[in-house]
């Protein structure tokens, strides 16, 4: 059997357990296993690829998993690929459930499917405009209880508050926390200067918090993470939408706004603003969406950026190191952000 060594800035190394392995075979049925290969795009949950006489499969340890969940997201992916929908199938165990528990680690198994993940300033702006299409018809088809197992959405989503005050004294929290380190890595050195960049944020714009309560518009069910990293390209089209463990009720402008600034942010902090544009109309194409309310769901989106905390708190509260990776472009985003709100909205208003 080949593998590959993981990348060795992860923290644990991303190595399945030999012991772990032998049960991952036995329960899913694999057959003899010729290669695993580690995939390093992920930031919490890790990913193998295992080729075995039985074909490919996509391996996943989740973080954090819930059974519950992860059984409901298996029912609707196997729903959503009959509707020929690009989403992986899971495959279960021998026992028919979704989710393999050995000790405290939680697997999951997919079929392979196919295709290169490309960053969203790798794409055109027609394929851009194709995957804000996409997002829409994503959206439909899990909201239709004729063709999709999910149950009533409920009562209409609310935006929860965050204020200026509250986000200080996480800042302080964790400054603090900073300094009282004995011995500080360079991780913990550069986390203390970029909270005090995020005072600076704050203090600057804490008189522009936008209004909360219920979000308007449209609202149902979504994936929830729909970033570059869970989408795959193949022969220039979506080949596969990943990572369903975030599936819940929400306003579909805020899957909007969320998806095309993770999609296409980048490392630097600034979004592709054309890119931005060309989704939003690919996806108002599909669905309309009104501009106000639109607009609404990015100045939230801008203010949650601004007073939230929760890689600092991964590492620091829960001493989870799994989103480290991502805190230098998530606070140069916040950064740019707040410097071209102007600019950012008129993209979205396309």
């Amino acid at each position: 059997m080949t593998t590959q060594p993981p990348s060795s800035s992860r923290d644990p190394a991303p190595i399945v357990d030999r012991e772990d392995l032998k049960v991952i075979r036995r329960e899913f049925s694999l057959g003899e296993v010729h290669g695993l290969v580690f995939l390093p795009n992920g930031v919490l949950n890790r990913n193998w690829r295992i080729q075995t006489g039985n074909g490919d499969f996509a391996l996943k340890l989740l973080h954090r998993a819930d059974a519950k969940e992860v059984s409901r997201s298996a029912r609707v992916l196997t729903a959503l690929a009959r509707l020929g929908l690009p989403v992986p199938t899971w495959v279960p165990t021998r026992g028919g459930e979704p989710l393999l528990q050995i000790g405290p680690r939680s697997y999951g198994l997919s079929h392979w499917a196919d295709g290169t993940h490309l960053p969203g300033r790798q794409l055109s702006l027609e394929q851009a405009a194709e995957f804000g299409t996409l997002v829409a018809d994503l959206q439909r088809v899990l909201n239709d209880p004729l063709r999709v197992p999910l149950p009533g959405t409920g009562p209409r989503p609310q935006a929860s508050p965050g204020g200026v005050e509250s986000a200080l004294a996480t800042v302080e929290r964790l400054a603090a926390t900073c300094r009282a380190l004995p011995n500080p890595t360079p991780f913990d050195t550069r986390a203390l200067d970029l909270l005090e960049r995020r005072r600076e944020l704050l203090a600057a714009h804490a008189g522009h918090a936008p209004s909360f309560g219920p979000w308007g518009g449209p609202y149902g069910w979504t994936h929830g993470d729909l970033g570059w990293r869970n989408i795959l390209h193949h022969h220039g089209q979506v080949s596969a939408v990943l990572d369903w463990d975030r599936l819940a009720v929400r306003s579909f402008a805020h899957e909007v706004a969320r998806t095309a600034v993770v999609q296409f942010d980048s490392e630097d902090g600034v979004l592709d603003l054309a890119r931005v544009a060309a989704f939003v109309r690919g996806y108002r194409a599909a669905t309309p969406l009104p501009r106000m309310v639109l607009a609404q769901a990015v100045e939230r989106l801008w203010w949650k950026h601004l007073v939230s905390f929760w890689i600092f708190e991964f590492h620091y509260d829960q001493a989870d190191a799994s989103a480290d990776v991502v805190l230098e472009p998530v606070e140069r985003l916040a950064a740019w952000w707040s410097s071209h709100r102007g600019a950012v909205q008129d993209a979205f208003a396309s």
